[in-house]
């Protein structure tokens, strides 16, 4: 019995490592064409299972992601405008601030002239408000100042003494010709001193033509003693005229002698004729006499320039007075 099971088992060892050893010598000892194509479908068949199963993670993933997204909290709304019925007044208020201010800024030195014109120094205070800027300057007004003649008129009380270039604000003297553009060292070096009577009939001015002011080297060009001229006959006859300012509506003039500058100039003139709005003036001008011949009786200089001119006051002339005068 026991030899019976002994070969049975045997039997059945030997059957079982038959079946199943035998296909795997095959495999292994025996390749062929037809097991590399079988190799192949499976290694698809693999990475097609792969590829599945990795979309299917992907999947899974953007799955597991989109619940996170979609909890962000939305952005806050946007803040409600403000209505245009509150907003076009305060821009229109704005604009008007931003406009006034500006035009202060702006305007504010043409608004210290105005009140300059309004308050115009009186024809005393002009005697004290010039300051020269150099000392040859102050050697000049000093020179004029002390000379006998001008002492002279200074003490007559038919005379008025002034300055009068000086009432005209400085910030707008440099709009002046012979109040600002003729005025400085080496050319009119000392504002004009001037003397007129009450009632415009007579007329004496004092004037220092510096080396700037020359045509041909050391003789004062003739288109200058013409503008002082004329300048000096309108100042004669303004108080004669109703508003006190003129312009000119006709000038002649003849030069008699060369003027040579560095030297005071001296302008008389006389009121001839008025009629309403109109005044006629002659007038010259002459050297300053010194002050020896001065002394001994002398009066009058060498006679350089003469005019002759017609003044018409013009019917603006109210609004014009404190601006030039």
């Amino acid at each position: 019995m026991s030899s019976a099971r002994l070969a049975l088992s045997r039997h059945v060892g030997q059957t079982v490592s038959r079946t199943h050893i035998a296909p795997l010598r095959r495999e292994v000892g025996r390749w062929s064409i037809k097991d590399g194509r079988g190799l192949k479908a499976r290694w698809k068949g693999l990475d097609r299972q792969s590829s599945i199963r990795w979309q299917s993670s992907v999947a899974s993933q953007s799955q597991t992601t989109i619940p996170n997204e979609s909890q962000t909290p939305p952005p806050p709304p946007p803040p409600p405008k403000t209505s245009l019925l509150i907003r076009a007044p305060i821009a229109l208020a704005l604009t008007l601030l931003t406009f006034a201010l500006g035009f202060t800024m702006a305007g504010a030195p043409a608004l210290s002239s105005l009140a300059d014109i309004a308050n115009p120094p009186t024809d005393a205070e002009t005697l004290d408000l010039f300051v020269p800027s150099t000392d040859e300057v102050a050697a000049i007004e000093k020179a004029l100042l002390s000379h006998p003649l001008v002492r002279e008129l200074l003490q007559e009380e038919g005379f008025i003494a002034s300055r009068p270039h000086l009432k005209i604000p400085e910030k707008l003297r440099a709009q002046n010709l012979t109040g600002g553009t003729l005025q400085g060292p080496d050319k009119l070096a000392v504002p004009p001193l001037q003397f007129t009577t009450e009632d415009g009939s007579q007329f004496v001015s004092f004037q220092y033509v510096g080396h700037a002011l020359c045509g041909h080297p050391g003789i004062v060009h003739g288109g200058l003693l013409a503008t002082l001229l004329d300048e000096g006959l309108a100042r004669c006859c303004f108080p004669a005229l109703p508003n006190k300012v003129a312009v000119t509506a006709s000038l002649k003039i003849e030069y008699k002698a060369p003027a040579m500058a560095g030297q005071v100039l001296v302008l008389r003139a006389e009121t001839t004729k008025v009629e309403g709005r109109k005044a006629w003036v002659v007038g010259r001008l002459e050297t300053l006499v010194s002050e020896e011949e001065h002394k001994a009786g002398k009066r009058e200089g060498v006679v350089l320039t003469t005019g002759e001119a017609l003044f018409i006051e013009p019917r603006q002339a109210a609004s014009m007075r404190r601006v030039v005068n």
